[in-house]
């Protein structure tokens, strides 16, 4: 077996199989030093494929754990399942309401036959509620929890941000919140619980502030792309530079937005001088439009790389807006080794970052199935035993 590093080394997870957002969860507590087991689906196993298509270096939401093949829906699997559980202190899942009790690998069954589990569940809708067992993705829960509406330019339809709000920062983060929560509470209990994360619950929670700003200033928040964080703002937002590449501007604090006044007005462009840009009218919004687009016309009369020439220095929170390419080469990125190589694959390295206990990338991805037998039987399945789950076809 591989030594763990990071804080979690000596946690034991079990994720059954599941898509995306529970890939990336148990993605994240690998990084993070647990030894997670990947449950696959047999039918993987035998096509040679995951979820997601062939293995590959490149299927980095697997990285870093181990993989036995099994038949969820034999009726010997639930007992292979809850013999595993017993060793787990943490068992992740990603079904719709219903299919784990279904399959006999339900809380009430794992959790009863190891007490201490923490027993982690991410669905859309959430475990109730009289949408929990509609199907749905990413950005169907965003939009039902009042992300969507609000991102996207005015005037235009609503645009989706990738699938990163509801699969990965409402979903996975979420439950790896929650899972760790349960284990610390665990500490002093000693005993384990159901963390039942939803990416709709997990949107909301990603937008707390904002239904604040609807509620109590029902002037202050007005339509997409006319407000203060959403590109409505003239010292807010993203700019078109000559060379058709973008860089981002946010000079919200009043000092940041003094060094952009007195940067912007050195270069003496009509409509854009000190009367224009008066600190005291900074929020008056009546004007954002006209500066907006007086902004607009300025960037695009230099390429990218001569305004970060410009404004190098300048506290007034400016950024280049980086492809993924770009990002991968940038040099702060590559001082802070924000990506690394696994196996010649470029990928995001493991984060937070950690003093005594840094989280670590084991390995590549194992394709389903690759470890069925030896980590099976280094989670305490005998040998007779797999001989015979492999023959009665459980395992694979």
């Amino acid at each position: 077996m591989i030594e763990r590093k990071g804080p979690l080394r000596g946690i034991k997870v079990l994720e059954l199989p599941n898509i995306g957002p529970l890939q990336h969860a148990g993605m994240m507590l690998a990084d993070l030093g647990a030894e997670v087991l990947r449950l696959d689906r047999k039918a993987h196993v035998e096509t040679g494929s995951g979820l997601q298509g062939p293995y590959t270096p490149y299927s980095v939401l697997d990285r870093g754990r181990r993989s036995a093949g099994i038949d969820l829906k034999h009726p010997l699997a639930a007992d292979l399942v809850g013999r595993l559980a017993e060793r787990a202190d943490v068992v992740v899942e990603g079904f719709r309401p219903g299919v784990a009790e279904r399959l006999g690998v339900g809380p009430e069954v794992l959790c009863a036959r190891n007490p201490r589990l923490v027993y982690g569940r991410m669905t859309g809708w959430g475990q109730e509620g009289p949408l929990a067992k509609d199907v749905g993705h990413d950005i169907n829960y965003i939009a039902l929890a009042g992300v969507l509406a609000h991102v996207g330019p005015p005037g235009g339809a609503p645009v989706p941000p990738l699938n990163l709000v509801g699969d990965f920062g409402g979903g996975s983060m979420l439950l790896v919140i929650g899972v760790l929560a349960a284990l610390v509470e665990r500490g002093s209990s000693g005993e384990g619980q159901v963390v039942d994360a939803a990416m709709v619950d997990g949107s909301a929670l990603l937008m707390s502030i904002f239904y604040v700003f609807d509620q109590i200033a029902p002037g202050m928040w007005g339509p997409r792309g006319t407000n203060l964080l959403d590109g409505g703002a003239h010292f807010y937002g993203v700019y078109e530079c000559r060379d058709g590449t973008y860089v981002s501007l946010a000079a919200f604090e009043p000092q940041f937005y003094a060094a952009l006044v007195r940067r912007v007005t050195d270069l003496g462009i009509p409509g854009l001088g000190a009367e224009d840009l008066q600190l005291e009218a900074q929020q008056e919004r009546a004007q954002w439009p006209v500066l907006r687009e007086r902004f607009a016309a300025m960037f695009r009369t230099r390429t990218r790389e001569e305004w970060l020439a410009f404004f190098a220095g300048d506290e007034i929170c400016f950024a280049p807006v980086l492809t993924m390419e770009e990002a991968r080469r940038h040099l702060h990125n590559v001082a802070r080794g924000t990506f690394t190589t696994v196996d010649g694959v470029e990928q995001s390295a493991p984060a937070p970052r950690f003093s005594r206990t840094p989280g670590a990338i084991a390995h590549a991805a194992h394709a389903a199935g690759a470890d069925t037998e030896a980590a099976l039987a280094d989670w305490g399945v005998a040998s007779n035993d797999l001989a015979a789950l492999r023959a009665a076809g459980v395992i694979a």
